[in-house]
């Protein structure tokens, strides 16, 4: 992982929090962990199956699949919730519809499009996030379900602190906060009361990316918890059993990525990866080629070619969608879009002619000053 990546921390060997997280994986006790999970499970399961025990919030991706699966493994009787993505693609919309095959009860949430639309433009022109109401609302729904339905526990996934590198107070947290929320949760600085104002928008707009109440939380008692914290997590075996239970995956490599079974329900992740690899010089291939190196399935050696031949291309198309086609219905061309991208790119990290000027290749692609740990 490169220095650039928010939350960070390389020590004074050279190593990194996500390298170390996965070091003290060999020391977990993952027996006693289960058992720690069987025994939350037991305290919040039902009398008499009079109301669900859990909810466990699913994008119909191979995690989500995944977890569902476990949950009935465990014996749980889960209530799905979906806070549907920004521009639902059609194997994304398969996927959903296996994991509702998978015999559980499940709630699709489905935000005011108008002002999803105004919500993507305004994320993507003010904080370089396209998707910034998908990945408010993916944290705020299942909870304002869970409080609406009187389930206090939430079974979330991985903790992306553990898996990609974050601080070590946050990495090691098995429950999901407010507070983690704030920090983590996708807001980059531009909070949901900002909003109101903005582009017509008014509070009542808001309310599904509005997280409860203190008081709301505390007389449900709602409780989140990682998942990944009691069962050692990893998103190729998850893909494997997901796959086994009907998930389907692409027949080729996603784009701007290394693998074929990650990210294949929103069109738009394709501008989201982007525009991380310009902020901060690395994309979708980079986190996945180190998930692979760190469990020894790839050499380092063969993760940064595939990074090389994938990572920060311009997203021309995203699983096969065109480029004009995913930015049309938020008004923006791709021109407009093209200027946008530059806005946020960090030219210390990208060529650039004596001018200043980002230097591109005739695809639009960019090219680093230089890639780290050259091959």
């Amino acid at each position: 992982m490169p220095d650039t990546k928010p939350d960070l921390f390389i020590d004074e060997e050279g190593v990194c929090s996500a390298c170390r997280s996965y070091e003290r994986r060999e020391a977990v006790d993952w027996a006693g962990r289960r058992d720690q999970l069987t025994a939350i499970f037991d305290r919040f399961r039902s009398e008499g199956g009079s109301n669900w025990n859990c909810i466990v919030p699913v994008s119909g991706g191979k995690d989500s699949t995944y977890q569902v699966v476990r949950m009935l493994q465990l014996g749980m009787n889960p209530l799905c919730v979906t806070a549907t993505t920004c521009d639902l693609s059609e194997i994304g919309r398969k996927n959903i519809e296996n994991i509702k095959n998978l015999g559980v009860d499940y709630i699709e949430f489905s935000p005011n499009k108008k002002i999803r639309r105004l919500l993507n433009r305004i994320g993507l022109t003010h904080v370089g996030d396209i998707s910034w109401p998908e990945h408010v609302g993916i944290f705020t729904i299942p909870v304002r379900t869970a409080v609406e339905f009187n389930v206090p526990l939430i079974v979330w996934g991985e903790n992306s602190q553990n898996e990609y590198g974050g601080p070590a107070a946050d990495s090691e947290r098995n429950v999901l906060t407010r507070r983690w929320l704030e920090e983590f949760g996708g807001l980059l600085g531009l909070r949901v009361s900002d909003l109101v104002g903005m582009e017509g928008i008014e509070a009542k707009h808001l309310i599904p990316y509005t997280y409860p109440t203190d008081e709301e939380l505390k007389r449900i008692g709602v409780t989140g918890i990682f998942l990944g914290y009691y069962l050692p997590w990893d998103g190729y075996s998850n893909a494997l059993l997901a796959q086994a239970h009907g998930f389907t995956t692409l027949q080729t490599t996603v784009e701007g990525s290394i693998v074929n079974y990650e990210n294949l329900d929103n069109c738009q992740t394709g501008i989201h990866d982007y525009f991380k690899f310009l902020k901060f010089g690395f994309g979708r291939a980079t986190d996945i080629a180190c998930l692979h190196i760190r469990r020894e399935r790839i050499t380092r050696r063969d993760g940064m070619e595939m990074v090389r031949m994938h990572d920060g291309k311009f997203p021309w198309s995203y699983l096969g969608k065109p480029l004009e086609e995913i930015l049309a219905p938020l008004g923006i061309a791709t021109e407009e879009f093209v200027k946008i991208c530059d806005r946020f790119t960090n030219k210390k990290i990208f060529l650039t002619d004596s001018r200043g000027n980002l230097m591109k290749d005739r695809y639009g692609n960019l090219t680093k000053n230089h890639y780290d740990n050259e091959l």
